[in-house]
């Protein structure tokens, strides 16, 4: 079967986002899973997710905890944005930097603010 978006490598586009945060920012990031998978929970109308505790949650008693996890959902994307390659990695990248951004405790009241949602 072919590849609905094959002008765009979708995991490559994800790791150039991770790739584009300074390197500080890159190596504070601690106990965290990032995956791709196809659509979000039933229901969820997302297209990204952060479950874990925050960076700035965390204190002496985080230990011997799974990892965070940040999911990036592949279907609701490309069906979003798929029309145009440069959009859907636009919108990628716009996604991951989200989910990292409440990975390091920032909300989406404050993403709002920031004009980052």
């Amino acid at each position: 079967m072919d590849e609905p978006y094959p002008e765009v490598d979708f995991e490559r586009s994800v790791e150039e986002a991770i790739a584009s945060l300074p390197d500080d920012l890159r190596s504070a990031m601690s106990n965290l899973e990032l995956v791709i998978e196809d659509e979000p929970p039933p229901g969820m109308p997302l297209l990204g997710l952060y479950q874990g505790v925050p960076l700035t949650r965390r204190s002496s008693w985080y230990g011997a905890v799974p990892p965070d996890k940040i999911s990036i959902y592949r279907g609701p994307l490309e069906r979003h944005f798929g029309h145009d390659p440069a959009l859907l990695q636009q919108q990628i990248r716009r996604v991951v930097l989200h989910e990292i951004a409440h990975h390091f405790g920032i909300s989406d009241e404050r993403l709002h603010e920031l004009d980052r949602y």
